[in-house]
Protein backbone atom coordinates (compact mmCIF):
# COMPACT_ATOMS: atom_id res chain seq x y z
CA UNK A 1 0.00 0.00 0.00
CA UNK A 2 1.13 3.55 -0.68
CA UNK A 3 2.80 5.66 1.96
CA UNK A 4 1.51 9.14 2.72
CA UNK A 5 3.40 12.38 3.24
CA UNK A 6 2.20 12.36 6.86
CA UNK A 7 4.11 9.22 7.88
CA UNK A 8 7.03 11.29 9.14
CA UNK A 9 5.07 11.57 12.42
CA UNK A 10 6.18 8.00 13.22
CA UNK A 11 9.63 9.37 14.02
CA UNK A 12 8.23 10.77 17.29
CA UNK A 13 7.58 7.27 18.65
CA UNK A 14 10.16 6.33 21.29
CA UNK A 15 11.55 2.83 21.82
CA UNK A 16 11.02 1.20 25.21
CA UNK A 17 12.58 -2.23 24.89
CA UNK A 18 13.44 -4.01 28.16
CA UNK A 19 16.88 -5.36 27.40
CA UNK A 20 17.82 -8.99 28.01
CA UNK A 21 18.75 -10.54 30.49
CA UNK A 22 16.45 -8.41 32.68
CA UNK A 23 13.44 -10.37 33.94
CA UNK A 24 10.17 -8.63 33.05
CA UNK A 25 7.53 -8.25 35.76
CA UNK A 26 4.21 -6.55 35.02
CA UNK A 27 2.48 -5.18 38.12
CA UNK A 28 -1.27 -4.52 37.93
CA UNK A 29 -3.01 -2.24 40.40
CA UNK A 30 -6.72 -2.13 40.99
CA UNK A 31 -6.76 -3.07 44.60
CA UNK A 32 -3.32 -4.68 44.70
CA UNK A 33 -4.32 -7.22 42.09
CA UNK A 34 -0.87 -8.62 41.56
CA UNK A 35 2.16 -9.11 39.37
CA UNK A 36 2.91 -11.23 36.33
CA UNK A 37 6.43 -12.59 35.81
CA UNK A 38 7.45 -13.38 32.23
CA UNK A 39 9.98 -16.11 31.52
CA UNK A 40 13.55 -14.88 31.46
CA UNK A 41 14.20 -15.27 27.72
CA UNK A 42 10.80 -14.02 26.57
CA UNK A 43 10.56 -12.21 23.25
CA UNK A 44 6.89 -11.39 23.89
CA UNK A 45 6.13 -8.37 21.66
CA UNK A 46 9.86 -7.84 21.26
CA UNK A 47 10.11 -6.98 24.96
CA UNK A 48 8.56 -3.52 24.39
CA UNK A 49 7.35 -2.31 27.78
CA UNK A 50 4.29 -0.38 26.55
CA UNK A 51 3.07 -3.31 24.46
CA UNK A 52 3.57 -5.84 27.23
CA UNK A 53 1.96 -3.84 30.04
CA UNK A 54 -0.99 -2.72 27.89
CA UNK A 55 -1.76 -6.20 26.52
CA UNK A 56 -1.63 -7.83 29.95
CA UNK A 57 -3.76 -5.17 31.66
CA UNK A 58 -6.21 -5.20 28.74
CA UNK A 59 -6.65 -8.97 28.77
CA UNK A 60 -6.97 -8.88 32.57
CA UNK A 61 -9.70 -6.22 32.34
CA UNK A 62 -11.61 -8.10 29.64
CA UNK A 63 -11.40 -11.38 31.53
CA UNK A 64 -12.48 -9.66 34.77
CA UNK A 65 -15.67 -8.44 33.07
CA UNK A 66 -16.25 -11.78 31.33
CA UNK A 67 -15.90 -13.83 34.52
CA UNK A 68 -17.84 -11.45 36.78
CA UNK A 69 -21.06 -13.47 36.70
CA UNK A 70 -19.24 -16.66 37.71
CA UNK A 71 -18.43 -15.11 41.07
CA UNK A 72 -21.20 -12.51 41.53
CA UNK A 73 -24.20 -14.19 39.90
CA UNK A 74 -26.70 -11.92 41.70
CA UNK A 75 -24.91 -8.67 40.93
CA UNK A 76 -24.57 -6.69 37.73
CA UNK A 77 -21.27 -4.99 37.00
CA UNK A 78 -22.52 -1.42 36.93
CA UNK A 79 -19.19 0.42 36.70
CA UNK A 80 -16.39 -0.68 34.35
CA UNK A 81 -13.25 -1.82 36.19
CA UNK A 82 -10.05 0.01 35.40
CA UNK A 83 -6.52 -1.03 36.28
CA UNK A 84 -3.07 0.50 36.07
CA UNK A 85 0.03 -1.46 35.14
CA UNK A 86 3.76 -0.91 35.02
CA UNK A 87 6.85 -2.88 34.09
CA UNK A 88 9.50 -3.73 36.67
CA UNK A 89 12.78 -4.71 35.07
CA UNK A 90 14.51 -7.14 37.44
CA UNK A 91 18.23 -7.17 36.71
CA UNK A 92 18.85 -10.49 38.48
CA UNK A 93 17.15 -13.34 40.30
CA UNK A 94 18.07 -11.62 43.57
CA UNK A 95 16.04 -8.57 42.53
CA UNK A 96 13.09 -10.75 41.55
CA UNK A 97 13.30 -12.56 44.89
CA UNK A 98 13.36 -9.23 46.74
CA UNK A 99 10.42 -7.98 44.67
CA UNK A 100 8.30 -11.04 45.52
CA UNK A 101 9.12 -10.68 49.21
CA UNK A 102 8.16 -7.00 49.09
CA UNK A 103 4.78 -7.66 47.45
CA UNK A 104 3.88 -10.49 49.83
CA UNK A 105 4.95 -8.45 52.84
CA UNK A 106 2.74 -5.60 51.57
CA UNK A 107 -0.14 -8.07 51.25
CA UNK A 108 0.23 -9.16 54.88
CA UNK A 109 0.73 -5.64 56.24
CA UNK A 110 -2.25 -4.20 54.35
CA UNK A 111 -4.55 -7.08 55.22
CA UNK A 112 -3.70 -6.99 58.92
CA UNK A 113 -4.34 -3.25 59.03
CA UNK A 114 -7.59 -3.44 57.04
CA UNK A 115 -8.89 -6.35 59.11
CA UNK A 116 -8.39 -4.29 62.28
CA UNK A 117 -9.81 -1.14 60.69
CA UNK A 118 -13.06 -2.71 59.52
CA UNK A 119 -13.59 -4.72 62.70
CA UNK A 120 -13.39 -1.45 64.61
CA UNK A 121 -15.76 0.24 62.16
CA UNK A 122 -18.28 -2.62 62.33
CA UNK A 123 -18.12 -2.45 66.13
CA UNK A 124 -19.35 1.16 66.04
CA UNK A 125 -16.26 3.33 65.52
CA UNK A 126 -16.10 5.85 62.72
CA UNK A 127 -13.38 5.35 60.10
CA UNK A 128 -11.57 8.39 61.47
CA UNK A 129 -11.68 6.99 65.02
CA UNK A 130 -10.53 3.57 63.84
CA UNK A 131 -7.59 5.05 61.95
CA UNK A 132 -6.60 7.08 65.02
CA UNK A 133 -6.64 3.94 67.20
CA UNK A 134 -4.40 2.08 64.72
CA UNK A 135 -2.02 4.99 64.14
CA UNK A 136 1.54 3.94 64.97
CA UNK A 137 0.61 0.40 66.06
CA UNK A 138 2.97 -2.47 65.30
CA UNK A 139 2.19 -5.98 64.06
CA UNK A 140 1.98 -7.52 67.54
CA UNK A 141 -0.35 -4.79 68.79
CA UNK A 142 -2.73 -5.36 65.88
CA UNK A 143 -2.72 -9.09 66.50
CA UNK A 144 -3.53 -8.49 70.18
CA UNK A 145 -6.35 -6.08 69.28
CA UNK A 146 -7.95 -8.67 67.01
CA UNK A 147 -7.67 -11.46 69.59
CA UNK A 148 -8.61 -9.53 72.72
CA UNK A 149 -11.46 -7.41 71.33
CA UNK A 150 -12.87 -9.67 68.62
CA UNK A 151 -11.64 -13.18 69.47
CA UNK A 152 -9.82 -13.50 66.16
CA UNK A 153 -6.53 -15.33 65.72
CA UNK A 154 -5.09 -13.62 62.68
CA UNK A 155 -3.34 -16.82 61.56
CA UNK A 156 -6.71 -18.58 61.32
CA UNK A 157 -7.93 -16.16 58.63
CA UNK A 158 -8.06 -17.56 55.05
CA UNK A 159 -4.66 -17.88 53.40
CA UNK A 160 -5.82 -15.95 50.35
CA UNK A 161 -6.31 -12.87 52.56
CA UNK A 162 -3.04 -13.16 54.48
CA UNK A 163 -0.66 -14.49 51.84
CA UNK A 164 -2.14 -13.54 48.49
CA UNK A 165 -2.38 -15.90 45.53
CA UNK A 166 0.17 -17.35 43.14
CA UNK A 167 -0.82 -18.47 39.65
CA UNK A 168 1.77 -20.99 38.52
CA UNK A 169 2.06 -23.19 35.45
CA UNK A 170 2.53 -26.87 36.20
CA UNK A 171 3.04 -29.78 33.81
CA UNK A 172 0.10 -32.16 33.45
CA UNK A 173 -0.82 -34.94 31.04
CA UNK A 174 -4.06 -34.55 29.09
CA UNK A 175 -5.90 -37.25 27.22
CA UNK A 176 -6.02 -36.06 23.60
CA UNK A 177 -7.64 -39.16 22.06
CA UNK A 178 -8.25 -42.87 22.50
CA UNK A 179 -6.75 -45.71 20.49
CA UNK A 180 -8.97 -48.29 18.82
CA UNK A 181 -8.48 -50.65 21.76
CA UNK A 182 -9.73 -47.96 24.14
CA UNK A 183 -6.40 -46.98 25.73
CA UNK A 184 -5.87 -43.24 26.15
CA UNK A 185 -3.23 -41.21 24.31
CA UNK A 186 -1.76 -38.56 26.61
CA UNK A 187 0.20 -35.42 25.81
CA UNK A 188 2.01 -33.15 28.26
CA UNK A 189 0.81 -29.56 28.56
CA UNK A 190 1.09 -26.69 30.98
CA UNK A 191 -1.83 -25.80 33.21
CA UNK A 192 -2.22 -22.72 35.44
CA UNK A 193 -3.03 -23.45 39.08
CA UNK A 194 -3.59 -21.17 42.08
CA UNK A 195 -1.55 -21.80 45.22
CA UNK A 196 -1.21 -20.01 48.56
CA UNK A 197 2.11 -20.12 50.35
CA UNK A 198 3.41 -18.37 53.43
CA UNK A 199 6.61 -17.24 51.75
CA UNK A 200 6.94 -17.33 47.98
CA UNK A 201 10.39 -15.73 48.06
CA UNK A 202 12.11 -18.80 49.49
CA UNK A 203 14.22 -21.42 47.80
CA UNK A 204 12.01 -24.15 49.25
CA UNK A 205 8.83 -22.82 47.64
CA UNK A 206 10.52 -22.09 44.32
CA UNK A 207 12.05 -25.55 43.96
CA UNK A 208 8.63 -27.21 44.27
CA UNK A 209 7.70 -25.95 40.80
CA UNK A 210 9.94 -27.00 37.93
CA UNK A 211 8.53 -24.38 35.55
CA UNK A 212 9.89 -21.61 37.79
CA UNK A 213 13.42 -22.97 37.89
CA UNK A 214 13.43 -23.91 34.19
CA UNK A 215 12.12 -20.61 32.84
CA UNK A 216 13.51 -18.16 35.40
CA UNK A 217 16.33 -19.76 37.40
CA UNK A 218 17.13 -20.65 40.98
CA UNK A 219 16.52 -18.52 44.06
CA UNK A 220 19.13 -17.96 46.74
CA UNK A 221 18.56 -18.77 50.38
CA UNK A 222 15.70 -16.85 51.98
CA UNK A 223 15.99 -13.12 52.57
CA UNK A 224 14.39 -11.33 55.48
CA UNK A 225 14.01 -7.63 54.83
CA UNK A 226 14.10 -5.39 51.81
CA UNK A 227 13.67 -1.66 51.40
CA UNK A 228 10.85 -0.80 48.98
CA UNK A 229 12.92 2.15 47.72
CA UNK A 230 15.46 -0.35 46.36
CA UNK A 231 12.78 -2.17 44.36
CA UNK A 232 11.14 0.98 43.07
CA UNK A 233 14.40 1.94 41.40
CA UNK A 234 13.86 -0.94 38.96
CA UNK A 235 10.46 0.28 37.79
CA UNK A 236 10.52 0.87 34.04
CA UNK A 237 8.94 4.30 34.15
CA UNK A 238 9.07 7.36 31.95
CA UNK A 239 7.35 10.71 32.24
CA UNK A 240 6.08 12.27 29.04
CA UNK A 241 7.46 15.66 28.06
CA UNK A 242 5.61 18.68 29.40
CA UNK A 243 3.72 21.06 27.10
CA UNK A 244 3.31 18.47 24.37
CA UNK A 245 0.22 16.79 22.99
CA UNK A 246 -0.04 13.20 24.25
CA UNK A 247 -1.60 10.67 21.91
CA UNK A 248 -2.46 7.20 23.19
CA UNK A 249 -3.16 4.85 20.29
CA UNK A 250 -4.79 1.50 21.03
CA UNK A 251 -5.06 -1.42 18.60
CA UNK A 252 -6.99 -4.66 18.81
CA UNK A 253 -4.80 -7.71 19.45
CA UNK A 254 -5.38 -10.68 17.14
CA UNK A 255 -8.54 -8.95 15.93
CA UNK A 256 -8.46 -10.73 12.58
CA UNK A 257 -9.13 -13.93 14.50
CA UNK A 258 -11.61 -12.18 16.82
CA UNK A 259 -13.57 -10.88 13.81
CA UNK A 260 -13.60 -14.33 12.21
CA UNK A 261 -14.71 -16.03 15.44
CA UNK A 262 -17.58 -13.59 15.89
CA UNK A 263 -18.72 -13.47 12.28
CA UNK A 264 -18.07 -9.77 11.64
CA UNK A 265 -19.12 -8.61 8.18
CA UNK A 266 -16.34 -7.95 5.67
CA UNK A 267 -14.83 -5.49 4.91
CA UNK A 268 -16.67 -3.40 7.53
CA UNK A 269 -19.06 -4.36 10.30
CA UNK A 270 -21.15 -1.31 11.17
CA UNK A 271 -22.18 -2.60 14.58
CA UNK A 272 -18.58 -3.43 15.52
CA UNK A 273 -17.51 0.09 14.56
CA UNK A 274 -20.39 1.60 16.54
CA UNK A 275 -19.30 -0.45 19.55
CA UNK A 276 -15.78 1.01 19.26
CA UNK A 277 -17.26 4.51 18.95
CA UNK A 278 -19.46 4.01 22.00
CA UNK A 279 -16.44 2.97 24.07
CA UNK A 280 -14.53 6.04 22.86
CA UNK A 281 -17.41 8.30 23.91
CA UNK A 282 -17.33 6.76 27.39
CA UNK A 283 -13.61 7.47 27.67
CA UNK A 284 -14.05 11.13 26.76
CA UNK A 285 -16.79 11.39 29.36
CA UNK A 286 -14.63 9.77 32.05
CA UNK A 287 -11.24 11.31 31.23
CA UNK A 288 -11.72 15.07 30.93
CA UNK A 289 -8.12 15.46 29.75
CA UNK A 290 -8.96 13.62 26.52
CA UNK A 291 -10.08 16.34 24.13
CA UNK A 292 -10.29 14.42 20.84
CA UNK A 293 -10.31 10.84 19.58
CA UNK A 294 -10.12 9.34 16.12
CA UNK A 295 -11.01 5.74 15.34
CA UNK A 296 -11.06 3.33 12.44
CA UNK A 297 -11.49 -0.45 12.37
CA UNK A 298 -10.06 -1.86 15.65
CA UNK A 299 -7.90 1.20 16.34
CA UNK A 300 -8.48 4.40 18.30
CA UNK A 301 -6.22 7.40 18.98
CA UNK A 302 -6.92 9.50 22.09
CA UNK A 303 -5.48 13.02 22.27
CA UNK A 304 -4.81 14.49 25.72
CA UNK A 305 -4.66 18.24 26.11
CA UNK A 306 -1.21 19.75 25.99
CA UNK A 307 -1.23 20.94 29.60
CA UNK A 308 -2.51 17.61 30.95
CA UNK A 309 -0.99 16.37 34.21
CA UNK A 310 -2.98 13.15 34.22
CA UNK A 311 -1.12 10.62 36.41
CA UNK A 312 1.74 13.13 36.55
CA UNK A 313 2.26 12.30 32.83
CA UNK A 314 3.60 8.83 33.68
CA UNK A 315 3.36 6.93 30.42
CA UNK A 316 2.63 3.49 31.87
CA UNK A 317 -0.24 4.75 34.03
CA UNK A 318 -1.82 6.80 31.24
CA UNK A 319 -1.59 4.01 28.67
CA UNK A 320 -2.71 1.21 30.98
CA UNK A 321 -5.62 3.17 32.45
CA UNK A 322 -6.96 4.10 29.00
CA UNK A 323 -6.45 0.63 27.52
CA UNK A 324 -7.92 -1.05 30.59
CA UNK A 325 -11.04 1.11 30.70
CA UNK A 326 -11.60 0.87 26.93
CA UNK A 327 -11.34 -2.92 27.07
CA UNK A 328 -13.70 -3.18 30.04
CA UNK A 329 -16.23 -0.93 28.28
CA UNK A 330 -15.94 -3.03 25.10
CA UNK A 331 -16.73 -6.23 27.01
CA UNK A 332 -19.55 -4.62 29.03
CA UNK A 333 -21.21 -2.95 26.00
CA UNK A 334 -20.92 -5.99 23.74
CA UNK A 335 -24.53 -7.14 24.27
CA UNK A 336 -25.86 -3.68 23.39
CA UNK A 337 -24.54 -4.12 19.86
CA UNK A 338 -24.51 -7.91 19.51
CA UNK A 339 -27.47 -9.08 21.64
CA UNK A 340 -27.57 -12.49 19.95
CA UNK A 341 -23.84 -13.23 20.25
CA UNK A 342 -21.46 -14.21 23.03
CA UNK A 343 -17.82 -13.59 22.14
CA UNK A 344 -15.75 -16.79 22.21
CA UNK A 345 -12.53 -15.31 23.56
CA UNK A 346 -12.11 -12.08 25.57
CA UNK A 347 -11.21 -9.10 23.36
CA UNK A 348 -8.07 -7.18 24.24
CA UNK A 349 -5.95 -4.30 22.96
CA UNK A 350 -2.41 -2.98 23.09
CA UNK A 351 -1.44 0.67 23.47
CA UNK A 352 1.38 3.16 23.24
CA UNK A 353 1.87 6.84 23.99
CA UNK A 354 3.56 9.41 21.76
CA UNK A 355 4.25 13.10 22.35
CA UNK A 356 3.82 15.68 19.59
CA UNK A 357 5.34 19.13 20.15
CA UNK A 358 2.99 21.26 18.04
CA UNK A 359 -0.64 21.32 16.96
CA UNK A 360 0.46 21.19 13.32
CA UNK A 361 2.35 17.94 13.85
CA UNK A 362 -0.56 16.59 15.89
CA UNK A 363 -2.91 17.36 12.98
CA UNK A 364 -0.47 15.65 10.64
CA UNK A 365 -0.60 12.59 12.89
CA UNK A 366 -4.40 12.54 12.70
CA UNK A 367 -4.23 13.13 8.94
CA UNK A 368 -1.89 10.11 8.67
CA UNK A 369 -4.44 7.93 10.44
CA UNK A 370 -7.28 9.19 8.21
CA UNK A 371 -5.26 8.65 5.04
CA UNK A 372 -4.59 5.12 6.27
CA UNK A 373 -8.32 4.69 6.88
CA UNK A 374 -9.05 5.54 3.23
CA UNK A 375 -6.20 3.43 1.81
CA UNK A 376 -7.08 0.38 3.91
CA UNK A 377 -10.82 0.67 3.35
CA UNK A 378 -10.49 1.01 -0.41
CA UNK A 379 -8.12 -1.96 -0.56
CA UNK A 380 -10.27 -4.13 1.72
CA UNK A 381 -13.46 -3.25 -0.15
CA UNK A 382 -11.83 -4.42 -3.41
CA UNK A 383 -10.27 -7.46 -1.74
CA UNK A 384 -13.50 -8.81 -0.25
CA UNK A 385 -15.49 -8.15 -3.42
CA UNK A 386 -12.97 -10.27 -5.33
CA UNK A 387 -13.12 -13.01 -2.68
CA UNK A 388 -16.93 -13.02 -2.65
CA UNK A 389 -16.89 -13.21 -6.46
CA UNK A 390 -15.05 -16.53 -6.29
CA UNK A 391 -11.34 -15.72 -6.11
CA UNK A 392 -9.15 -17.16 -3.37
CA UNK A 393 -7.57 -14.74 -0.93
CA UNK A 394 -4.18 -15.28 -2.57
CA UNK A 395 -5.64 -14.55 -6.01
CA UNK A 396 -7.35 -11.41 -4.71
CA UNK A 397 -4.09 -10.15 -3.19
CA UNK A 398 -2.27 -10.85 -6.45
CA UNK A 399 -4.92 -8.97 -8.46
CA UNK A 400 -4.56 -5.87 -6.25
CA UNK A 401 -0.77 -5.89 -5.95
CA UNK A 402 0.69 -2.58 -7.15
CA UNK A 403 -2.67 -1.04 -8.06
CA UNK A 404 -3.25 2.68 -7.51
CA UNK A 405 -6.35 4.53 -6.28
CA UNK A 406 -7.78 5.04 -9.78
CA UNK A 407 -7.35 1.39 -10.69
CA UNK A 408 -9.13 0.29 -7.53
CA UNK A 409 -11.99 2.70 -8.22
CA UNK A 410 -12.30 1.27 -11.74
CA UNK A 411 -12.38 -2.24 -10.27
CA UNK A 412 -15.18 -1.20 -7.91
CA UNK A 413 -17.24 0.21 -10.80
CA UNK A 414 -17.09 -3.26 -12.39
CA UNK A 415 -19.06 -4.42 -9.36
CA UNK A 416 -21.46 -1.47 -9.69
CA UNK A 417 -19.98 0.38 -6.70
CA UNK A 418 -19.16 4.09 -6.47
CA UNK A 419 -16.52 4.28 -3.74
CA UNK A 420 -17.60 7.80 -2.71
CA UNK A 421 -21.14 6.53 -2.14
CA UNK A 422 -20.03 4.02 0.50
CA UNK A 423 -20.94 4.90 4.13
CA UNK A 424 -18.85 7.86 5.25
CA UNK A 425 -17.86 6.11 8.50
CA UNK A 426 -16.10 3.41 6.47
CA UNK A 427 -14.25 5.94 4.32
CA UNK A 428 -13.35 8.61 6.88
CA UNK A 429 -13.41 6.90 10.24
CA UNK A 430 -14.94 8.42 13.37
CA UNK A 431 -14.02 11.60 15.25
CA UNK A 432 -15.13 11.99 18.86
CA UNK A 433 -15.03 15.32 20.71
CA UNK A 434 -16.92 17.75 22.93
CA UNK A 435 -19.36 20.03 21.11
CA UNK A 436 -22.28 22.31 21.96
CA UNK A 437 -25.75 20.80 21.99
CA UNK A 438 -27.80 23.10 19.74
CA UNK A 439 -30.96 22.56 21.78
CA UNK A 440 -29.60 22.97 25.33
CA UNK A 441 -26.38 24.89 24.71
CA UNK A 442 -24.55 22.42 26.96
CA UNK A 443 -21.43 20.50 26.06
CA UNK A 444 -21.83 16.89 24.98
CA UNK A 445 -19.57 14.25 23.46
CA UNK A 446 -20.39 13.71 19.78
CA UNK A 447 -19.31 11.25 17.10
CA UNK A 448 -18.85 12.69 13.61
CA UNK A 449 -17.50 11.29 10.35
CA UNK A 450 -15.71 14.17 8.72
CA UNK A 451 -12.58 15.30 6.91
CA UNK A 452 -9.98 16.09 9.59
CA UNK A 453 -7.18 16.47 7.03
CA UNK A 454 -8.66 19.73 5.75
CA UNK A 455 -8.01 22.74 8.00
CA UNK A 456 -11.68 23.68 7.72
CA UNK A 457 -12.59 21.16 10.41
CA UNK A 458 -10.16 22.69 12.90
CA UNK A 459 -11.31 26.23 12.07
CA UNK A 460 -14.90 25.18 12.70
CA UNK A 461 -13.93 23.61 16.05
CA UNK A 462 -11.21 25.88 17.49
CA UNK A 463 -11.99 24.80 21.06
CA UNK A 464 -10.55 21.33 20.52
CA UNK A 465 -6.90 22.35 20.27
CA UNK A 466 -7.21 25.70 22.02
CA UNK A 467 -4.09 27.00 20.32
CA UNK A 468 -1.94 29.64 21.99
CA UNK A 469 0.51 32.12 20.54
CA UNK A 470 3.46 30.58 18.64
CA UNK A 471 6.67 30.09 20.61
CA UNK A 472 9.01 29.16 17.78
CA UNK A 473 8.96 27.79 14.27
CA UNK A 474 10.29 24.62 12.72
CA UNK A 475 10.54 23.38 9.16
CA UNK A 476 7.86 20.83 8.28
CA UNK A 477 9.34 17.64 6.81
CA UNK A 478 8.48 17.08 3.14
CA UNK A 479 7.99 20.80 2.44
CA UNK A 480 9.49 24.24 2.85
CA UNK A 481 6.56 25.49 4.88
CA UNK A 482 7.37 26.88 8.31
CA UNK A 483 5.32 25.65 11.25
CA UNK A 484 4.44 27.06 14.62
CA UNK A 485 5.27 25.15 17.74
CA UNK A 486 2.54 26.14 20.15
Amino acid sequence: MANSKYEYVKCFEAGDEVMYPNIIVVQIDGRDFGSFVLKKETTFYERRASKILSIIVSFFSSTFVTKWKEFFSQKDLSVPPSFHSRVISCASMEVLQAYLLWRQTECHTSNLYNTCLWKLVFSGKSEKEAKEILKGTQKQEKNELLFQQFGINYKDLPQIFRQGSCAIKIKVEDIVKYRENGTPVKRPRKKAVIVHSENIATKGFWNNYSCLTEELGLLAEGINKIKPEYLRSFQFESKLMLSTWIVVRIDGCHFHRFCEDNGFQKPNDEQALNLMNSCAVSLLEMFKDIIFAYGVSDEYSFVLKKESLLYQRRSSEIVSAIVSLFTAMYAMKWKEFFPEKDFKEPPYFDGRSVCYPSSEILRDYLAWRQVDCHINNQYNTCFWLLVKSGKSRTEAQSSLKGTQTQEKNELLTQFGIDYNALPIMFRMGSSVFQDKDELTGNDKVVVEHCNIIDTCFWKEHPRILNEEEPLLTILRPHSNKMLRLS
